[in-house]
C-alpha cells in the first residue's frame, strides 16, 4: 500500500436528516445509521429488518418443488437406486451431502457421483449417464448442476432415467430447460432468488421430509454445510442468505460433524469463534482443494462421516492438497507477474503458460485482476512439441473481472477466436486452439480497451461511514457486528477517519505486516495493516484520510478494538472557502469600522449551554471536529462552518479538510443571510453567548444545527474573544506604531496595522481602530487610506462608546465560556 493516485474514495451521499432519523428510531449509532443509509437502508422499517437478518420463507415458495419431492420420495419408497450428481466445489460437495443425508434418514438406496475437473470437466455429461444407466441408477438428482443440460437430462430419459434437476446457475442464453422438476431459486419465483445450491438443498430436503410425514426442521441439521457453502460460493448475502449464514455459523460453532471438527483443527480455526472470514479463506479453500487437484469425493466424504479417526485422515488429506494448491498458485502467480512486467500498464491481460493447472488458474487470476485492477484471463496450455508449433493443441481458460467490464461480454465479442467460452459478468471460462491464443488476446484487450474507460481503471474504495477517532471503541465494534455476517453482496464497513495521524510503526508477523497508532479528534486506537513489510506504508507523514476496518481482536485472552487499514491517502490542500470575510486586508478593517456596535446579552447564560435548542440541533460536542465536519461534507449537502475566528481556522483546516464553507460567529450574526444556501451549519468553536446558538437555530426552516466542539476547541474561543475583545493592550501597542511613525496611508499604512507576524486580525484592527477614533486620537480618511495621529489629549478609554460595548461583550462571552468547563458542555 503506498499513497500513489491508484485508488480514488468512493463516498454515496448520505443525507443527514435520513442518517439522524435512524439514529433516534432504531437507537443507534451515527456511524451505523450512516451505513444503512448508503447501503439503501434509509427506511427504519427497512432497516430493522435488515438487522435482525430473520427473513425466512417457506419451501413451497419454489414453484414445482412438490413435483421434484413426490419423484424423489416415489423412488425412496420403491428402493430403486438414487444418483446425486454433485460438483466440485464447496457448494457441489455440501449440496450433495445434504440430500444424501436426507435420503439415507428416509431409507432410500442412494449414491453419489462427484464429477473430475480435470476429466469430466463441469457438470453432467453424455458418458456420466450412460455410466450410470449401467450400475443401475433410476433416479439422478443433480446438484449445483445441469440447469443447462438439456441434452444430457434427455439422454439420461432416453436410457430410463428420472431426472429432477436442483441448481442456482444461469440457464442457457436461448431459455431452454431441461425436460425434468427444477428447483431453482430464479426459476422457480423464489422470494431470495440468490440461494446458493446447498441452500436449496437445503429447502428441498425439508419438503421431502414433510411429504415423508417427518419433521421439516429436521433439515435444521444441515444448516452448518448451508453457510459454509453460501460463504464458499460467494452468493450475495443479502435477504433469506443473511439469516441462513447466521443460523448456518451458530451450528457451525457447536457441530457434531467429526469432519468438519477435524478441518477446524488442521486449519487452526477455534471453533467457538468461527465467522464468515474463517469459513471463506481457512475451511472452504482446503475442500475446494481436493477437487481442484484431484477429485472432490474426500470433501464429500469428510462431511458424511461419523468416523472420528476417518475425519482426521481427510482432514489432514485436505490440508495437505491446500498446501500443494498454495505452492502451485504461488509457482503460476509468479510466472504470470513476469508477463504481466513484460506486457507493461494495458486495459486487460491475457496470460497464457505451459503445464498451467487448469484448477488453479482461477484463483491466480483473481489475484492479477485484483492487484492490477485489470481484467485478466489465464490459459493453461496443452504440453506440445515446442512453442512455435502450436497446431493442434488446445487452451483451458478462466478469467475474473473488475466492476465495470462485463468478461462475459467481453468473450462474446472474441468468440471467433474461441472454441467455447461461459460464465458472467464477473467470472467465465474458456476454451481455444493454442495457434489462436495471439489473436484472442488482440480481440479481447481491444474490446477492453474500447470499454474501459481511465476511471474504470483506477481502483475505488468505497466509504461507508465518515467517523472520528472517539468513536473507534468497543461499543463501535460490536454494534457493526450487527451489520454482518460479511461477503459478497455486503462487504465489511469500510470506515473513513478523515486527517487522521499514523504513528509508532511496530512490525509483526515475520516483518510481513505492522502495527501501529491511529489518533483522530485526540483519541487514539491500535491498527494494523497487512502486507507492509513491517512499515507504515510509503508517504505516512501529516494528517491522512485513512479507511478502516474495524473489529475486535482477541489476544492474551482480552478483547479489544481493532483497526485494520484499507486505504490511505493524503488530505486535499484546498481547504475550506472563507464567507463574510471581506477583502483585501484594508477593506475588512473598513468594514468592521461600519459595523454596529455589539449589543449586550442580557439573559443569564444555561448551566448546560445550547440546551434551550438542543431538540433543534445535533449535538456532537466532544466527538471529534474532523470526522464531525468529514459526515457533514459526506452527506453531500451544503455546509457551513462557523467558527470562532475563521481565518485562523482556515489555516489550521488547510491540508486537512475540504468542501466546506467557514465564517465567523460576527459576521453570521450581522448578515443571517449568509447562512440561506446552506443545509448544515456546524458550529466548531463555542460562541460568546447562548443567544448565538438559539439565532442559528431559528435561521431557516429545515436546516440543522450542528454542535462540535470539545476541550481544545473550548480553549481555542476563550483565547479568540480575549484576543478579539480584550482591547487594552491592542490599543495602546497600535497607537504608538501609529504614532512613531507619524501615520501612514496606503500600503504602508497596511503594513503598520498589520504587524508583525502573525498579522493583526483586521476585524480586531477595526475595532481598535474605531475606539482611537471615537477619542480622538487618530484621523482617519477612507479615501486615501490614511491615518495621523494628531497631537494627544488626555483622556479614559471608557469614554468611547465603541470600548463600553465591545468591554461588555468582552466580560460576558468570559463569564458564559467560562461555563463550558472541559467535558461539561
Amino acid at each position: 500500500m503506498s499513497f500513489k493516485p491508484d485508488a480514488r474514495l468512493e463516498i454515496a451521499p448520505a443525507p443527514l436528516a435520513q442518517v439522524l432519523r435512524l439514529e433516534r428510531e432504531l437507537g443507534v449509532s451515527c456511524a451505523l445509521a450512516q451505513v444503512l443509509v448508503r447501503r439503501g437502508l434509509a427506511d427504519p422499517a427497512d432497516a430493522r429488518a435488515w438487522l435482525a437478518g430473520d427473513e425466512e420463507h417457506p419451501a413451497s415458495a419454489f414453484a414445482g418443488i412438490d413435483q421434484a419431492a413426490a419423484t424423489i420420495l416415489g423412488h425412496a419408497r420403491t428402493g430403486s437406486r438414487i444418483t446425486v450428481h454433485g460438483d466440485y466445489d464447496v457448494d457441489g460437495v455440501c449440496s450433495t451431502a445434504i440430500l444424501i443425508a436426507t435420503l439415507r434418514r428416509l431409507g432410500a438406496t442412494v449414491d453419489w457421483y462427484l464429477p473430475g475437473r480435470l476429466v469430466d470437466g463441469y457438470g453432467l455429461s453424455a458418458a456420466t449417464i450412460e455410466r450410470l444407466a449401467g450400475r443401475g441408477t433410476r433416479l439422478l438428482v443433480t446438484a449445483d448442476c445441469a440447469i443447462t443440460a438439456v441434452a444430457e437430462v434427455a439422454a439420461a430419459r432416453a436410457a430410463g432415467l428420472e431426472v429432477v434437476v436442483t441448481d442456482h446457475h444461469a440457464p442457457r442464453a436461448d431459455g431452454e430447460l431441461p425436460d425434468a422438476p427444477i428447483v431453482h431459486p430464479r426459476l422457480c419465483g423464489y422470494p431470495c432468488p440468490e440461494l446458493c445450491a446447498t441452500a436449496v438443498a437445503y429447502k428441498l430436503a425439508g419438503r421431502v421430509l414433510e411429504r415423508a410425514g417427518h419433521d421439516p426442521a429436521g433439515a435444521d441439521a444441515e444448516l452448518d454445510l448451508v453457510a459454509l457453502a453460501t460463504i464458499a460460493d460467494v452468493v450475495p448475502l443479502r435477504g433469506e442468505n443473511r439469516r441462513l449464514v447466521r443460523a448456518g455459523l451458530r451450528a457451525l460453532r457447536s457441530t457434531a460433524r467429526p469432519g468438519l471438527r477435524a478441518l477446524m483443527r488442521v486449519a487452526r480455526v477455534d471453533p467457538g469463534s468461527v465467522d464468515a472470514g474463517s469459513v471463506a479463506f481457512r475451511l472452504a479453500p482446503r475442500i475446494n482443494a481436493a477437487g481442484r487437484l484431484y477429485r472432490a469425493d474426500a470433501g464429500l466424504e469428510l462431511v458424511l462421516t461419523a468416523d472420528e479417526s476417518r475425519a482426521a485422515e481427510v482432514a489432514e488429506e485436505l490440508d495437505a492438497a491446500n498446501a500443494e494448491r498454495r505452492h502451485v498458485e504461488t509457482r503460476i502467480l509468479f510466472e504470470a507477474e513476469g508477463q504481466v512486467a513484460a506486457a507493461g500498464s494495458r486495459p486487460a491481460y491475457v496470460l497464457a503458460g505451459e503445464g498451467w493447472h487448469r484448477g488453479v488458474i482461477g484463483i491466480v487470476a483473481a489475484r492479477i485482476a485484483e492487484r492490477h485492477h485489470r481484467p485478466t484471463i489465464l490459459v493453461a496450455l496443452e504440453h506440445g512439441p515446442g512453442e512455435d508449433d502450436a497446431r493442434g493443441r488446445r487452451g483451458t481458460g478462466s478469467g475474473r473481472s473488475i466492476p465495470a467490464y462485463d468478461l462475459l461480454a467481453g468473450l462474446d465479442a472474441s468468440a471467433q477466436h474461441l472454441v467455447r467460452h461461459g460464465g458472467h459478468r464477473a467470472a467465465a471460462g474458456l476454451e481455444l486452439d493454442a495457434a489462436m491464443l495471439e489473436d484472442f488476446r488482440t480481440a479481447f484487450t481491444a474490446h477492453a480497451a474500447r470499454t474501459l474507460t481511465a476511471d474504470d481503471l483506477c481502483r475505488v474504495q468505497r466509504v461507508d461511514a465518515v467517523v472520528s477517532g472517539r468513536e473507534l471503541g468497543t461499543a463501535l465494534a460490536e454494534e457493526l457486528e450487527r451489520a454482518g455476517p460479511f461477503g459478497a453482496g455486503n462487504p465489511e464497513v469500510c470506515l473513513l477517519v478523515p486527517a487522521a495521524t499514523l504513528s509508532g510503526a511496530v512490525a509483526m508477523g515475520e516483518g510481513k505486516h505492522v502495527r501501529f497508532t491511529v489518533e483522530s479528534g485526540g483519541a487514539r486506537a491500535r491498527a494494523v495493516a497487512f502486507g507492509q513489510g513491517g512499515r507504515l506504508p510509503a508517504g505516512a507523514t501529516g494528517p491522512l484520510d485513512s479507511v478502516f476496518t474495524l473489529e475486535l481482536n482477541e489476544f492474551a485472552g482480552r478483547v479489544e478494538p481493532r483497526l485494520h487499514l484499507r486505504h490511505a491517502q493524503p488530505c486535499s490542500g484546498a481547504g475550506p472557502t472563507l464567507v463574510g470575510e471581506p477583502e483585501p486586508y484594508l477593506a475588512a478593517v473598513w468594514h468592521e469600522l461600519d459595523a454596529p456596535l455589539p449589543e449586550g446579552d442580557a439573559r443569564v447564560a444555561h448551566p448546560n449551554p445550547g440546551a434551550a435548542v438542543l431538540g433543534l440541533v445535533h449535538d456532537r460536542r466532544h466527538q471529534g471536529v474532523a470526522g464531525t465536519i468529514g459526515a457533514l461534507v459526506a452527506s453531500g449537502e451544503p455546509v457551513l462552518v462557523v467558527c470562532a475566528d475563521a481565518r485562523r481556522r482556515a489555516e489550521h483546516l488547510r491540508g486537512r479538510l475540504t468542501g466546506f464553507d467557514l465564517c465567523r460567529y460576527e459576521a453570521l450574526e450581522r448578515d443571517p443571510a449568509l447562512a440561506g444556501r446552506y443545509s448544515h451549519l456546524a458550529a466548531i468553536d463555542p460562541p460568546w453567548t447562548s443567544g448565538l446558538l438559539e439565532g442559528l437555530a431559528g435561521s431557516g426552516p429545515g436546516r440543522m444545527i450542528h454542535l462540535a466542539w470539545g476541550d481544545p476547541e473550548l480553549g481555542f474561543a476563550m483565547r479568540i474573544h480575549d484576543h478579539q475583545y480584550g482591547l487594552r493592550p491592542w490599543l495602546a501597542a497600535l497607537y504608538r506604531a501609529l504614532r512613531d511613525t507619524g501615520g501612514a496611508e496606503g500600503d504602508g499604512l497596511e503594513t503598520v496595522l498589520r504587524g508583525g507576524s502573525p498579522a493583526r486580525p483586521p476585524a480586531l484592527v477595526g475595532r481598535v481602530l474605531r475606539v482611537l477614533l471615537e477619542l480622538d486620537l487618530v484621523h482617519i480618511d477612507r479615501e486615501r487610506d490614511r491615518v495621523t495621529v494628531p497631537a494627544a489629549q488626555p483622556t479614559t478609554l471608557e469614554c468611547s462608546a465603541a470600548f463600553r460595548a465591545y468591554e461588555r461583550r468582552h466580560r460576558q462571552g468570559q463569564r458564559y465560556l467560562t461555563q463550558l468547563t472541559p467535558r461539561a458542555a
